[in-house]
């Protein structure tokens, strides 16, 4: 399983990722599910990946190689984040019809793989996509400026209680690392290292790039203060209004036998 999260705010974008392809029994795999490219004042692109591994390795296999030969186009040459977002999802497309093709034809076997990407393309604002297997891509909103993908669930409520357009990088970094912690916690199949990404605005540089392992020192403190004051909150809730240790009388209608 996987979580990968963008969050874009006005400061900037933030990206993170865990490393985990495998949780068995007798084996734990990482892979980096993070991958960046960047040309020093003229674009910084960070590319998300979830799904089947094979089949994201080929794309981000086929995204280079046409880098490299300077194909047409590539994701050094897209005018901008939406021409980026089709080229991704084309690229995605087509090796996932490769890989079906070589395999099983039942759809349990489809080799689906969905990315995000975002970035900023000089000339354009940042953005960030989520880009289906099918190829077709949707981006973030006022309301909802971040995008999930993998196990989502455990992660969502803080992102949707804390983030929003105006919120700081730090504070997007923050919320997007306890995200990540808590889909840990619940879901082994999710797990360090935890790469990040933080790009400003209209900065077209390479970003902060960091991976937290499992023991690394922040990590852990965010870990127990999370905890801790989720605990304490907790503690502080109103009480209900018939507490566990008095016997409330009935209400509403109640049917009584015997």
């Amino acid at each position: 399983m996987t979580y990968c999260l963008a969050i874009s705010v006005d400061a900037g974008l933030v990206f993170a990722s865990d490393s985990r392809t495998n949780a068995g029994a007798d084996q734990i795999s990482t892979h980096s599910k993070m991958h960046r490219f960047h040309a020093e004042g003229e674009r910084t692109l960070a590319l998300l990946s979830a799904g089947n591994l094979a089949t994201t390795q080929a794309v981000l296999a086929a995204i280079e190689r046409h880098i490299r030969q300077q194909a047409a186009p590539n994701l050094m040459t897209v005018e901008d984040m939406q021409a980026a977002a089709e080229y991704v999802g084309a690229v995605s497309t087509e090796e996932q019809q490769r890989h079906r093709n070589a395999g099983p034809a039942a759809d349990e076997f489809a080799p689906e793989a969905t990315f995000v990407l975002g970035g900023q393309i000089r000339g354009d604002v940042p953005r960030i996509e989520l880009i289906y297997p099918q190829g077709n891509f949707v981006g973030s909103s006022p309301t909802t400026p971040y995008l999930q993908v993998g196990e989502v669930k455990y992660g969502k409520p803080i992102l949707d209680r804390i983030v929003e357009r105006s919120t700081s990088l730090d504070a997007a970094l923050k919320c997007a690392l306890v995200s990540m912690d808590s889909t840990m916690r619940s879901n082994a199949t999710v797990g360090p290292p935890v790469e990040y990404l933080i790009y400003r605005t209209d900065s077209f540089a390479a970003g902060a790039h960091a991976a937290l392992a499992e023991d690394d020192g922040y990590l852990l403190r965010l870990r127990r203060s999370w905890a801790d004051n989720i605990r304490t909150a907790f503690e502080r809730l109103p009480a209900p209004p018939a507490s566990a240790d008095v016997e409330a009388g009935p209400r509403g209608n109640v049917t009584r036998f015997g």
